[in-house]
């Protein structure tokens, strides 16, 4: 059965870090600074990044924890994720319907041996560090370039030893930008589903993002930059107003201003307007 991309709904933000984040790179990374747990960082510049597949999977994760998603498919190293599979007692059309109603595959897809109706409807792109930032950074002379080191120590719960070690992290107040966010509208179902995808964003901002969270790191807040969507095979481009700052408006009211949160429900309100769909068919 075919498929059709009615149009596309695109969310660029800005990630501002709250409190220092660790998104992990490979333990072979060792050269940089000898640290126990190093950052990912850009191969060319050796700034660093913030995955798109980090954020798009701490979202998946907090949108299948609120609604009591089964962790039925495992992805290897213990970890597993919710995953819709067509049973032997339904039809085509139930396993299809079932999917419309499950917001965690409908958004975030199934693996490929699973029949969907649509492909996935969420791309995320990486963030990459602002030049502003790696400018401060850099000019602050952090522990390595444009990080922090924590010192972080395990302790023997019998004997008080401590085993120190090293978590490197991107400072607080580094500004993260180029996070895009494209949701692709290929049935109704896609449109009901939208504001799980804003809620998935607040739920991160509530949570944390990376490693480490429950011992302060990886605090984060969505700005959002520009909102747009395309529509029909014209493709044409329909933009959401957002607020504009203020000549003399300090950095932490126009944040305030532009935040997923601040904008939430208005933006719900013009996707419903925008008719992606005729008729919501």
């Amino acid at each position: 059965m075919g498929f059709q991309l009615h149009g596309r709904i695109v969310i660029d933000m800005t990630i501002h870090v709250i409190t220092g984040l660790h998104i992990g790179g490979a333990a072979g990374k060792l050269e940089i600074g000898g640290v126990d747990s190093p950052v990912l960082r850009d191969p060319i510049t050796q700034q660093p990044y913030i995955p798109g597949s980090s954020v798009r999977g701490k979202m998946r994760s907090l949108i299948e924890r609120i609604y009591g998603r089964d962790q039925n498919q495992s992805i290897g190293k213990g970890v597993s994720i919710h995953m819709l599979k067509r049973t032997k007692e339904q039809t085509e059309e139930q396993y299809r319907q079932e999917f419309r109603d499950n917001e965690t595959c409908s958004i975030f897809g199934v693996s490929g041996d699973q029949p969907a109706p649509h492909p996935t409807a969420l791309i995320v792109r990486d963030a990459q560090l602002s030049a502003a930032s790696a400018a401060k950074l850099k000019a602050a002379r952090t522990d390595l370039p444009y990080t922090e080191v924590k010192w972080e120590a395990t302790i023997d719960r019998v004997t008080s030893a401590a085993t120190p070690r090293q978590i490197e992290r991107v400072p607080a107040g580094a500004i993260f930008e180029g996070l895009e966010l494209i949701y692709n509208v290929y049935e109704a179902s896609n449109l009901k589903h939208f504001p799980k995808v804003l809620q998935a964003l607040t739920l991160v901002e509530e949570d944390y993002l990376g490693g480490l969270g429950a011992r302060g790191s990886g605090k984060v807040r969505f700005e959002l930059v520009r909102v747009y969507a395309r529509k029909g095979s014209q493709y044409a481009v329909t933009e959401f107003a957002l607020p504009a700052p203020a000549a003399d408006e300090d950095e932490l009211t126009k944040l305030e201003k532009r935040s997923l949160s601040a904008n939430r429900e208005s933006l719900i309100d013009w996707v419903n307007q925008l008719n992606l769909i005729a008729h919501n068919a």
